[in-house]
């Protein structure tokens, strides 16, 4: 396992060495979620790319860090993440939170964007009153209250089957991480809203949302594809919030090919 002191945070990460004259790969997970849920993407990509994995503050492995915290806060981490290890110009791929703090980097760091791959997130996410119930609830009653409601979102009726191990394995996620973090996450997403700075970036951008998302429904992660100067949409079938637990080869597919056209004006064959 590797840590990092960041912004006086310790953070868990993961660096898999790749070519040198090919990019660098961020991942950045969701809410209520480690960055295991990349496992059977990053292992499609390994070799091909270099590759970063990290558990933000307040989830996995990570410290919590003081709260109250922003999305500014997260992305301020990944940029410090990124010059330890001395990375420039990589993709960022983000998934919901994750995307928001993609968003966050672009518009503080751009010098760090090569591309952003947002998936399954919007410039704004959610309501007020949505994000206060969910908190007050969470406060009140902890995050085990909530899984059977967030697992409908996540996830399609078919991968929440009983008989599906690993779909109880994703609730086991999300009722371990530290309720702290979570709720200083959920205060950090309630206040965030880049839709202005979604007009303004000027990098390679495609906006990626599985067919049965319940969080970020295709429509608006579609809305966000509008907003972002040439920025390419796709829709993973077959998959919920959380396409790279239920459709990693098809993301990974989406996600070759968007690295190609974006370094070199072409799709992977």
């Amino acid at each position: 396992m590797q840590f990092a002191r960041i912004n006086d945070v310790s953070i868990h990460y993961q660096l898999i060495g790749g070519p040198a004259d090919k990019p660098v790969i961020v991942f950045a997970n969701s809410l209520g979620t480690d960055f295991r849920i990349w496992r059977d993407v990053i292992v499609r990509l390994a070799g091909d790319y270099g590759i970063i994995v990290y558990d933000k503050r307040g989830h996995g492995l990570s410290d919590v860090g003081q709260v109250p915290y922003s999305i500014e806060d997260h992305a301020s981490d990944l940029a410090g993440l990124l010059e330890l290890l001395a990375v420039k110009q990589a993709f960022i791929c983000g998934l919901s939170v994750g995307g928001l703090i993609a968003q966050a980097l672009y518009k503080v760091r751009p010098d760090m964007v090569r591309g952003l791959i947002l998936c399954d997130t919007a410039p704004k996410i959610g309501t007020a009153e949505s994000w206060n119930a969910r908190i007050e609830t969470v406060a009140g009653k902890g995050i085990g209250s909530i899984v059977d409601g967030i697992m409908e979102l996540w996830f399609t009726p078919a991968f929440r089957r009983p008989e599906n191990t690993a779909y109880h394995g994703y609730c086991n996620m999300l009722v371990r991480q530290p309720v702290e973090g979570y709720l200083a996450t959920c205060e950090a997403i309630r206040d965030a809203d880049y839709t202005e700075a979604a007009t303004k970036i000027n990098v390679p951008t495609i906006c990626i949302v599985g067919d049965q998302d319940g969080s970020t429904p295709p429509d608006l992660v579609k809305s966000m594809a509008k907003l972002i100067p040439d920025a390419r949409f796709e829709i993973i079938q077959n998959a919920g919030h959380i396409p790279c637990v239920e459709q990693p080869e098809a993301l990974t597919a989406v996600i070759r090919a968007f690295i190609d056209f974006a370094l070199h004006g072409e799709e992977s064959p």
